[in-house]
């Protein structure tokens, strides 16, 4: 199975009607719920088992990613803080601004986020949308290639 075929696998599984209604649900209940219910779906299609969580330290190795994935899907009120607040809550990981930061500032250095100067903050919104793009797809096919592996590697053992 290539990975394509693998990622075309986990699409097809997770379009299912309850998919489809947080979708729908989500366009209308402001930034902070579209981004929940993003990541919610996503475990409640991949896991039956509700006691998944995020190992904080996959989050900190694919934290420009991630951040990018947030700050897409926030759309607006994303400044470093709010980010900090959905990494803590969404992926139970509590990073320190001497974390957080650094990434958010070289990410707009390399040009794919661009800060908009607030009164005592920085809002950011992703302005290379091809590069964004890029760089989730790359960070995607790595992962799920990982995962194809780990898989394959269950029946080995």
């Amino acid at each position: 199975m290539t990975i394509d075929e693998l990622y075309d696998e986990l699409l097809t599984q997770a379009a299912d009607d309850r998919t489809v209604t947080v979708a729908a649900e989500a366009s209308t209940r402001g930034p902070e719920a579209r981004t929940r219910r993003l990541i919610r779906s996503v475990l409640d299609d991949l896991f039956q088992d509700a006691s998944f969580a995020f190992d904080e330290t996959l989050v900190k190795d694919n934290l420009d990613e991630l951040l990018l994935v947030l700050i897409g899907v926030r759309g607006s009120k994303t400044h470093g803080k709010a980010l900090m607040g959905d990494l803590a809550h969404l992926f139970d990981t509590q990073l320190s601004p001497g974390t957080v930061y650094p990434r958010l500032h070289e990410l707009a250095e390399s040009g794919v986020l661009a800060p908009r100067e607030m009164v005592r903050t920085k809002e950011y919104r992703v302005s290379e949308r091809a590069d964004a793009v890029r760089r989730l797809e790359r960070s995607m096919r790595q992962h799920l290639a990982l995962a194809a592996v780990f898989y394959a590697a269950l029946e080995e053992l």
